[in-house]
């Protein structure tokens, strides 16, 4: 599928990555099929309409999964009907996203854009999507789409109510902002909380049956050894009390955290 904004990586004959290269930011979004309905893992950055390739994927029913409700994840969101997310974010998704002005927000929008955007687009007057979610997802819970079933995850840490998804049939792991390689995994601003990505990173380390791991930014697919690195990495931040806002940012083999 030839796009102008958006790159399709087909990861099986069911799951698609769908990818925003042209912006610094790199997001990705996923979108996964089942027999009955269909499941968008976030909906990009908003400057262009996800959906436009979402409709030329699948006829399914879709919901939005939303990992976390920042900006770059949730600007398609307003295209859709279903829109599920956890109920610590739920807040945010409702009334404005906390710990960045829409002034920044428009600023990290705009920059460093490579390819040409839409004629739509307009950053003087971008504002990242606002709404009520039609479920609010609950930790441990299991969102069936018909021969399908996928895992949600509370993750805190990115946001209050950040998600990772785990799709029981391909072990593929989502994990949103929690994980992702090429530049830092971000906890340094005043709505962040080392000690909760600490803490979820953790959780998922300690998964199971994970047989790739698809973060929202930069590579596209991490072998699921890094988990072991980042229970290393957990260990050593620990161990010298680095877990706490202000110690700037600590690199390890394969990613980096900013605290």
């Amino acid at each position: 599928m030839v796009d102008p904004w958006f790159t399709v990586q087909e990861l099986d004959s069911e799951t698609f990555a769908i990818s925003e290269y042209g912006h610094w930011e790199n997001v990705h979004s996923f979108l996964l099929l089942g027999e009955t309905r269909a499941a968008l893992i976030d909906t990009g950055l908003g400057i262009d309409s996800i959906k436009r390739i979402t409709d030329q994927l699948t006829d399914l029913p879709i919901i939005v999964l939303t990992t976390h409700v920042h900006a770059d994840h949730i600007g398609g969101h307003g295209d859709f009907d279903k829109i599920y997310v956890h109920g610590d974010d739920a807040d945010w998704l409702i009334n404005g996203i906390k710990g960045l002005s829409l002034e920044q927000i428009r600023k990290e929008m705009a920059r460093d854009i490579t390819i040409p955007v839409p004629e739509s687009f307009d950053p003087i007057t971008y504002k990242p999507f606002q709404g009520y979610p039609d479920k609010l997802l609950t930790d441990g819970e299991t969102i069936d789409l018909g021969n399908r079933s996928l895992g949600i995850y509370h993750t805190p840490g990115p946001s209050p109510g950040h998600i990772s998804i785990l799709d029981n049939e391909t072990g593929y792991l989502f994990t949103g902002d929690l994980l992702y390689s090429d530049t830092p995994v971000y906890a340094f601003y005043p709505s962040t909380s080392p000690e909760d990505l600490v803490h979820s990173l953790e959780k998922i380390a300690k998964l199971q049956e994970v047989s790739k791991i698809y973060g929202g930014h930069n590579k596209l697919g991490l072998e699921p050894r890094i988990l072991e690195e980042v229970l290393e990495a957990i260990q050593y931040l620990r161990d010298n009390n680095l877990v706490r806002h202000g110690t700037g940012v600590h690199t390890f083999k394969s990613f980096s955290v900013q605290f």
